[in-house]
């Protein structure tokens, strides 16, 4: 499948200090690119040269095949993007807000917006002022902005940043759809991790500027040391010396031991060996939040 968005070799300086080192990653079309790393780490950063909110010191950003700073109009024309949170007039209707975005686009119809607005679900709501929206809903109305024009990218900036647990399913839920249904790939940075192991598709870990990790959902939680719990008759004695491995004791019946997988067999015969009598053995799969801050030595600024 064809890369839609490539990020390539990209730096950016502030004056003498180098923010983003060599940054590069791409995106294909139904992929969604979780982009996560501690707080000043890049990925604002990344995301606003990318739409050319911001000079690219050296490197290349490639959308749909054109250059973002020699093509940039025929580059950003099938892009959307919510930076932050969306640009809206509060005193106008949901529809009303719609046309006028419209107009900045060409072949948008009417049947489009009334297709984006039920893309979104706000059918029962579009024709109230935005000042009576909930936050959700305002972030609802955004990306019907953001893809009226009918883009293949998407980039989302921290969308679910005071949205309560509904309205998180609900962009969650519109998010999946739209990677789906409209084909399109999408980069979404956001510090919910918990909520972003939902849905994206691969993640792209970003630490002091430089891409450190990028890989499927699935392999980025197994890349560390698995964590197996053992249910036992007891735990007294047990510790990480004698089992030469990471263990946590739980309580008087259960550890956690952090290993390979074909260390476990061995785990069990010397338990065994030593008389403990073991009920239960699972994996524990770590979560995206367990797997970052491992990956990234905890959320700091560096």
């Amino acid at each position: 499948m064809e890369t839609i968005l490539e990020v390539k070799d990209v730096n950016k300086y502030f004056g003498s200090k180098q923010v983003l080192k060599d940054v590069s990653f791409g995106i294909k079309r139904g992929e969604i690119l979780g982009f996560i790393g501690p707080n000043g780490a890049g990925k604002t950063t990344t995301i606003k040269l990318i739409l050319g909110l911001q000079s690219i010191s050296s490197g290349d950003v490639f959308i749909n095949g054109y250059d973002i700073k020699k093509e940039f109009s025929k580059a950003i024309a099938n892009v959307g993007a919510i930076v932050e949170s969306p640009d809206l007039y509060m005193y106008l209707t949901g529809r009303k807000n719609l046309e006028l975005i419209s107009n900045m686009y060409k072949y948008v119809t009417k049947e489009r917006i009334d297709e984006v607005i039920k893309l979104v679900g706000l059918e029962n709501r579009i024709d109230d002022k935005v000042s009576k929206y909930s936050l959700g809903m305002r972030q609802r109305l955004g990306i019907a902005a953001a893809i009226i024009h009918k883009p293949n990218v998407l980039i989302l900036d921290e969308p679910t940043n005071g949205l309560d647990p509904e309205g998180i399913k609900e962009l969650r839920d519109l998010i999946k759809f739209l990677a789906k249904k409209e084909k399109m790939g999408v980069l979404i940075s956001s510090h919910n991790l918990a909520e972003l192991e939902s849905f994206v598709t691969d993640v792209c870990l970003i630490q002091n500027g430089s891409i450190i990790s990028i890989s499927s959902i699935k392999e980025i939680k197994h890349l560390e040391k698995n964590v197996y719990s053992f249910k036992l008759d007891k735990t007294e004695g047990i510790n990480a010396e004698i089992l030469n491995a990471d263990v946590t004791i739980i309580d008087d019946r259960h550890i956690n031991i952090s290993l390979n997988e074909e260390k476990v067999p061995d785990i069990v015969l010397y338990l065994v060996e030593k008389g403990y009598k073991i009920y239960e053995i699972k994996e524990n799969e770590m979560s995206l939040e367990e797997a970052f801050l491992r990956k990234v030595g905890g959320n700091v600024i560096d």
